[in-house]
């Protein structure tokens, strides 16, 4: 069950990586509420479409594409934006923390990494400013990690392009805010999607993961979906250029 915002129905909102692990529940979320969904990922999701419009009776848009190519993923906004009207509701969701050692890092490595990480998110905000500024304003939320926080080591350019999106996420935030244009960022913990579990949960990592937690369950996707419908809706409409933690009580803020 999640909150009810009456002001998300008929909204236009484009999430990216929305057919899987977090971002299929983020779908399902904004579905719920009555929003218009498009979405990109690079697999196949059409069976993920046909249940979702048969759970919610509101069939998402899926437009299969690499986010790191800028010109496939502005084309599927624009596409969005003809059929369901301006996005008024960007998710950058969509990353990869692949594991590597620094010393294994070339630049090819490093221009992948932070092409899906973080250029695709500034290229994805960037393409929504001119639809959002004329329908009045609009919310884009970009998902970052408490992995830089905690200075995790194994993925470092990952956790450079999650600090550089908060960067990017205050720039934002006061560059477009007379216009109306919130922007924040989502910081989720260990959130055990499918691929965390077939990738590296492992009974010892989990137990330690938790120990560091303040709240003693482990985060499952649909626990990230509150905190950013939250952030869509006009119930947040004094906040922008802000981080909103949700990892269970790791990192400490403030």
């Amino acid at each position: 069950m999640h909150a009810n915002y009456p002001d998300l129905k008929g909204v236009s909102v484009f999430i990216t990586g929305g057919g899987s692990g977090i971002g299929a529940a983020l779908t399902s979320g904004f579905l719920a509420q009555g929003a218009r969904v498009a979405f990109v990922q690079r697999s196949d999701a059409t069976e993920f479409c046909d249940e979702m419009e048969s759970q919610h009776s509101n069939r998402p848009l899926f437009f299969p594409c690499d986010i790191s190519d800028m010109s496939a993923l502005k084309d599927a906004m624009n596409k969005s934006a003809e059929i369901h009207g301006p996005i008024r509701v960007l998710v950058n969701n969509a990353a990869n923390d692949k594991r590597h050692a620094t010393e294994d890092v070339d630049e090819e490595f490093w221009d992948w990494s932070h092409a899906i990480n973080l250029k695709a998110y500034f290229f994805a905000c960037q393409n929504v400013v001119a639809g959002m500024r004329a329908a009045g304003g609009g919310s884009i939320i970009n998902f970052t990690s408490i992995s830089y926080m905690m200075g995790n080591a194994g993925y470092v350019a990952y956790t450079t392009a999650n600090s550089g999106i908060n960067g990017m996420t205050r720039s934002l935030a006061r560059e477009f805010g007379p216009e109306n244009i919130r922007v924040n960022a989502i910081a989720p913990g260990w959130v055990l999607t499918q691929k965390q579990k077939d990738m590296w949960v492992t009974p010892e990592a989990l137990a330690a993961h938790l120990e560091r937690q303040c709240l003693k369950f482990e985060l499952a996707p649909e626990d990230i979906v509150d905190p950013v419908l939250f952030l869509a809706s006009k119930t947040s409409r004094a906040m922008t250029g802000q981080s909103l933690v949700v990892d269970g009580g790791v990192v400490v803020t403030g």
